[in-house]
């Protein structure tokens, strides 16, 4: 029998019954809803709603439904929704004292409440996996610290970088998801129970003891505000699309690194795959399934923004479309970040190859602008002149490493011998020692700076 059947004449029709159910999906929430539950019957029996007694028994039969779902003795299975399973099952254990759990408050606050620590638990698991993936990042940034690499724009080779600087990149993305997780659980550990429907209740009830028993920071603030707030879900698929954006742009990288044309990086054979006809081949599933499954991410984003964007106040059961987008996102951020963190972990840099292609492209012309502009010759000036010097290079097939002084000052007799050190590849990429730039030492030193911030989470 539903909660709700009194005011009914007829049972619910089969097909309808199917179709409002959310039993099937939101069962995930078996812990939080038994967790609120038991705090909510504590602050009952406190303020002698009911009585300490009824109070304890609830609390008792409830943990004992919650053992025999971890255990598996209890199949979450013919009831409309978690809530309403939790509670036929602890009435059909305790009797008419369960049937007392739901005094002052109303599904409405209820799932407002279970989804609240479900989502608060949800984001520490997310701050875990991506500490342990910058942890990873920076463990490769370390070793790659005498390593350089082509660093593109357009992706087309611009300047040699160091390679610690690359993982450094991409682990200051991750810091600030990181910090985008942790902000969410700060700011949506707020507890709606106590606000009942929409109105509140006219019971006596302790609002401020049930947020303490629940580690909430605070209580709302307006009723129908929180039966109707999911700010929080939208906001944590918003962070998780962030991250995913991250995670395919290193994919991407992945997949261009690691292919024959630029040989750069190898993904070891236990996390490639092959293919059925060609024999040869050795693909980079894994960061395409991973690059793949962001649009997937950014799906669930936009359903849960079209679904609260028309909702007039309050509690609508249009919010029941917030779970399933969220649970399939959290099971995809999760199973992403931990394949990618497993992966990087085991990917082999091809140094050599890297330095070399570091070279081409004449990508040092920076270098020889600079020189000039620190010598006295305006920068727009140098950069002509190291134009020119570009050209000469691509005419007689030539690089600028390979020019000799006298090359060289046929452009400008401003160049002296030193130049021919300038414009080397290691010297490039050591040169730029500005705070967050490509050399060694401040690649070093901004390593040391992510570690840092790391620890405060």
């Amino acid at each position: 029998m539903k909660l709700w059947q009194g005011r009914f004449a007829a049972p619910m029709a089969k097909d309808a019954d199917d179709f409002n159910q959310s039993l099937s999906f939101d069962q995930k929430l078996y812990r939080a809803d038994i967790t609120a539950s038991i705090a909510h019957a504590t602050m009952l029996g406190k303020c002698n709603i009911i009585t300490p007694a009824e109070a304890q028994e609830i609390v008792t039969g409830l943990n004992a439904v919650l053992a025999d779902i971890e255990s598996g003795a209890l199949v979450m299975e013919h009831a409309e929704d978690i809530h309403s399973f939790v509670e036929g099952e602890l009435v059909k254990r305790i009797g008419d004292a369960g049937k007392k759990l739901h005094t002052a408050r109303s599904r409405n606050d209820q799932v407002a409440t279970d989804m609240r620590l479900y989502v608060r638990e949800s984001c520490d698991k997310a701050v875990n996996l991506l500490k342990a993936l910058v942890q990873t990042l920076c463990d490769r940034a370390h070793a790659a610290l005498g390593y350089v690499m082509p660093g593109f724009t357009h992706l087309r080779k611009a300047q040699p970088i160091n390679c610690a600087q690359y993982f450094n990149a991409y682990s200051e993305m991750f810091l600030r998801d990181i910090d985008r997780f942790a902000a969410l659980r700060t700011r949506m550990n707020v507890m709606p129970l106590g606000s009942a429907a929409l109105a509140g209740t006219s019971y006596p009830i302790d609002r401020e003891f049930t947020a303490s028993l629940l580690a909430f920071d605070a209580i709302s603030q307006n009723s129908l505000d929180a039966v109707s707030d999911r700010d929080f879900v939208a906001e944590y698929l918003f962070n998780a699309s962030l991250v995913m954006a991250h995670l395919s742009r290193l994919c991407e990288d992945t997949i261009l690194y690691t292919s024959e044309e630029f040989g750069y990086w190898n993904i070891p054979d236990e996390y490639s795959t092959g293919s059925s006809i060609m024999p040869q081949k050795k693909n980079p599933d894994l960061p395409e399934l991973v690059r793949g499954k962001t649009g997937r991410v950014y799906g669930h984003l936009m359903s849960i923004l079209t679904t609260i964007k028309g909702l007039p106040l309050a509690y609508n059961k249009d919010l029941q479309e917030d779970k399933e987008p969220f649970f399939d996102t959290e099971t995809t951020l999760f199973s992403c970040v931990s394949i990618y963190t497993a992966l990087l972990e085991k990917i082999k840099l091809n140094v050599n190859t890297m330095y070399d292609s570091a070279g081409e492209g004449y990508s040092t012309a920076t270098d020889v602008a600079d020189y000039l502009a620190k010598r006295g010759v305006p920068f727009r000036d140098a950069h002509a002149i190291t134009g020119r010097l570009v050209r000469y290079c691509i005419e007689k097939r030539k690089t600028l490493p390979s020019l000799t002084l006298e090359e060289y000052r046929a452009q400008s007799d401003v160049f002296e011998s030193d130049v021919l050190t300038a414009v080397t590849t290691r010297a490039s990429a050591d040169g730029r020692n500005s705070a967050g730039g490509s050399s060694r030492a401040a690649s070093k030193a901004a390593l040391a700076s992510i570690r840092r911030r790391l620890k405060k989470y």
